[in-house]
Order: C-alpha cells, then sequence, then structure tokens
C-alpha cells in the first residue's frame, strides 16, 4: 500500500496544531481525541489524511510506503497514551513532557518532512534478527 506525502505532512500539521491546542489548554479531552487519531492511523488510515483526500484531487507525484507512517502513528500514541496517563495520574509534568515530544515529532514532519517515527522503523528494520545473534558465553 502506497501513501501520499503531502497528505502526510497535512496530517502532521493539524496533529501540531491539536498538540499545541493541548499544551496551552491542558486538556486530557483534546489529547485522547488525537489518541484515537493516532489509532485510525496506526490500524487504518487518518481523518486528517481522509480530510486531506477530500480536499484535494490532484494525484501526488510520488508516493511511498504506507509501514513507516503507520508506526509513526503508533509511536505518537505511545505518547499520548503517556500524556493521558500523566492528565489522569496529576503528574502535569509527565502530560507535558509527553505531550511536547509527539508535538516536535508532528512539526518537525510538518514543517521539513522529517518523519521521526518513519526513520525509527527504518532504522529497526536494518537491525539484525534476533534468532542471529549470538549470545556471549
Amino acid at each position: 500500500m502506497r501513501a501520499d506525502p503531502r497528505a502526510l505532512r497535512f496530517g502532521a500539521a493539524i496533529t501540531s496544531l491539536v498538540l499545541a491546542l493541548v499544551l496551552v489548554t491542558e486538556s486530557e479531552w483534546l489529547l485522547a481525541a488525537q489518541a484515537v487519531v493516532f489509532v485510525l492511523g496506526a490500524v487504518y488510515r487518518s481523518p486528517y489524511v481522509m480530510l486531506f483526500k477530500a480536499l484535494v484531487k490532484s494525484a501526488p507525484k510520488e508516493t511511498e510506503d504506507v509501514r513507516p507512517p503507520r508506526f509513526a502513528q503508533g509511536v505518537g500514541l505511545v505518547f499520548a497514551v503517556a500524556g493521558l496517563i500523566g492528565f489522569l495520574a496529576g503528574i502535569t509534568p509527565l502530560a507535558l513532557v509527553a505531550t511536547a515530544a509527539a508535538l516536535l515529532a508532528a512539526f518537525l514532519n510538518a514543517a521539513f518532512g522529517f518523519c521521526l517515527g518513519c526513520e525509527m522503523y527504518l532504522l529497526i528494520r536494518r537491525l539484525p534478527p534476533a534468532a542471529n545473534m549470538e549470545v556471549p558465553q
């Protein structure tokens, strides 16, 4: 399956706005909504990408493998859940730091086309299989 990089950057821009609003308002409900978006993006397709496709009808000049962006959505979900745990447990610094980390990653993608989670995916894929690794005696 292939993805339109323009749609991915559009989604990252909306995610950046939502996460910035979470930091300003400290709204666990808004962060929970973004977590749902991350789940949908990881397992199917982000609502933000679907919105882009509804607004922009031109075909992309190039596409990319959908697996790295899906992995990135999963990483975003981990940070959103950590933020939610922080808000719900009353550990505001945890909530804000986790949200800020997700915001930083989303902003890098939106502004510069650098997908941190995608790069993590590619690095992990290059690791040797654990079955081939020898355990020192």
